[in-house]
């Protein structure tokens, strides 16, 4: 019998696909782990009390790639997916490190989503340059040069025993530092997401999961099937509601912002709500969650898209809905509505190198003349402040602070570019916000009319490292969770600003909208008789559910609270009383975390 010496059963056990898999996972933690390292090193500094922690991670993290290729790479179909895995990372570690981006299902959601616009907006030479360098030359390589004979299906005993003896490895690096891998676990979750591609890949298979754990169905479910109009106004309804992109609270001078943001709005009687959470980080999330009924814990996207909204029930009730969009779309909610495109010079006439969000306003009044029959409900979808290209989101006239970053790679500009390209766009915002408010006084005597602004998300601008928005909700920064909302009222409406400024600080969310709708158009429903708070100023619905009306104000003003949820929130003739208890409790209805 031949005597079997350590090189000969090195060669048996460590085979040419073997090699290359490690070869690959070493490629991937050099290159396409910057992210990851960064997050690491400055919660563990190299030279530090933990640097023996820091090293067990990062061999970790290796380990735990290599152990997720070898159960994916098999014989011959290994030289397309290694090829694919080199390319795709080389993208995902890109954007992580410059953005601070996550590839998560929402992230996923958002690529799907994406259009051709918005993908050029992210282009940029520097990225060209790191994907073909660091993914499309490897992918190549793997596809066409590398030797034939590496890609023979190893012997399943062989691959088993190799992970077997990763798992060994790994056990064996976490063990000496359980401690600090409990601590690291519990309380840096936002690191461990920068894994590449291992996380990408969890996400991949998350979403995929997500997509098909819900039945397709053909037929739209019905929501708030009791919704009856009361009262009789002589007068009918024209509400203009404008969903705002990717605008922060803290960054409008009506909330304190130290550079005058909001000129014009600050003329007009507005009331700006200082406690607004959105209900996701992205644009696919929020939209379509803040007008259906579902609430943020609830949501869906697939849930959602079989059941009507808010503006369904607002049209079949005899209120003419118009959704107008100069972001990508409805994102689903305007489906069954009247839908028009302004993304193009073919609708919109205030187009110079993008079109501008004030030409939705062209065409509004032959609209509302010929509607004077009906209630009306017109939906405004901004471009706003969509990134990372600031500067393109607004008319060079906007372009008060200054300097700006005028680059789409966000690393090559200081943070006060970035802040001003971003201010300015707010700015644009506020010009055209108090544009829609002159359209709406031209109607002030027809109709009782009113303007809600909402923003749909907010952005981090370098925070925490991070930047753009669609963090995971759980642990995203506030900036892209609290979001600003502007309420003004004509003086035909059914309350007046002065009863609702007192409820200024009064914790809301996108959850919210759903009612606010309702209510506004004097439409009753169970679905909403929980609402027991300033949504209900209408009189009319307040007199149906035999509420006592809504003072002018209140006798002890609100101190601005920290969290309260929907549970939680008093009667109105008990919210003055209890305000002192309001300051502690819970911010959103349905989340006890942001």
């Amino acid at each position: 019998m031949k005597k079997l010496s350590p090189l000969v059963i090195m060669r048996h056990l460590f085979t040419p696909q073997i090699l290359l898999i490690w070869g690959v996972t070493l490629w991937l933690m050099a290159f396409d782990n910057s992210a990851l390292v960064s997050h690491l090193t400055q919660l563990y500094p190299p030279g530090g009390g933990q640097s023996g922690l820091l090293a067990s991670l990062l061999l970790f993290f290796t380990l735990v790639t290599a152990v997720w290729l070898m159960l994916i790479s098999h014989g011959r179909s290994a030289r397309w997916l290694l090829a694919l895995v080199v390319f795709s990372s080389a993208f995902a570690g890109f954007y992580m490190q410059e953005f601070g981006i996550i590839i998560d299902t929402v992230m996923l959601d958002n690529l799907l989503q994406t259009d051709r616009k918005e993908a050029a907006g992210l282009f940029s030479w520097e990225m060209v340059a790191f994907v073909s360098v660091i993914g499309v030359l490897p992918a190549l390589w793997l596809l066409f040069k590398a030797p034939q004979t590496w890609f023979q299906r190893d012997r399943l005993h062989i691959r088993a025993l190799h992970i077997g003896w990763l798992l060994v490895v790994m056990v064996t690096c976490v063990w000496p530092y359980s401690a600090g891998y409990a601590s690291f676990i519990r309380e840096h979750k936002l690191a461990r997401m920068y894994a590449n591609p291992s996380f990408m890949h969890y996400s991949m298979i998350k979403w995929a999961n997500q997509q098909m754990s819900i039945p397709e169905s053909h037929a739209l479910e019905q929501v708030a099937m009791d919704t009856q109009k009361i009262g009789n106004s002589p007068k009918h309804e024209l509400v203009i509601m404008v969903v705002g992109e990717t605008a922060r609270y803290d960054r409008f001078s009506l909330n304190g912002y130290h550079k005058l943001t909001n000129p014009r709005l600050q003329q007009e009687n507005v009331v700006s709500f200082k406690q607004v959470t959105s209900c996701g980080t992205s644009t696919g999330v929020s939209v379509p969650c803040m007008f259906s009924v579902l609430g943020r814990q609830q949501y869906s996207a697939k849930k959602a898209r079989h059941m009507e909204n808010a503006l369904d029930v607002l049209k079949e009730h005899n209120v003419s809905v118009l959704w107008r969009d100069n972001n990508s779309d409805s994102k689903g909610v305007a489906t069954r509505m009247a839908y028009e495109d302004f993304q193009t010079p073919t609708h919109n006439s205030a187009c110079d190198t993008e079109c501008r969000d004030v030409g939705m306003l062209k065409g509004l009044d032959q609209y509302i003349q010929s509607h004077q029959t009906q209630d009306i409900m017109i939906v405004l979808h901004q471009m706003g402040n969509h990134g990372p290209e600031y500067y393109r989101r607004y008319p060079k006239a906007f372009e008060k602070f200054t300097p700006v970053c005028s680059s789409s790679d966000l690393s090559k500009c200081s943070q006060q570019e970035i802040d001003n390209a971003y201010d300015n766009a707010i700015l644009y915002t506020d010009y055209f916000l108090s544009e829609v408010i002159q359209l709406l006084k031209k109607y002030d005597n027809s109709h009782e009319t009113a303007m809600l602004y909402v923003a749909d998300h907010g952005e981090s601008l370098g925070e925490h490292g991070l930047y753009l928005h669609a963090a995971p909700y759980m642990i995203a920064p506030k900036e892209q969770t609290h979001v600003p909302a502007i309420l003004w009222l004509g003086k035909q409406f059914d309350y007046s600003i002065s009863q609702v400024q007192p409820y200024q600080n009064y914790p809301l969310s996108h959850d919210d909208l759903f009612c606010t709708l309702l209510t506004a158009y004097e439409l009753k429903s169970e679905s909403c008789h929980s609402h027991y708070n300033w949504l209900m100023a209408n009189p009319v619905v307040r007199a149906e559910l035999n509420l006592p009306p809504l003072p002018s104000q209140l006798e002890t003003p609100l101190v601005l609270p920290a969290v309260v949820s929907h549970e939680q929130r008093p009667p109105l003739n008990q919210q003055a009383e209890s305000v002192k208890t309001m300051h502690n409790a819970a911010l959103r209805r349905s989340s006890t975390a942001s």
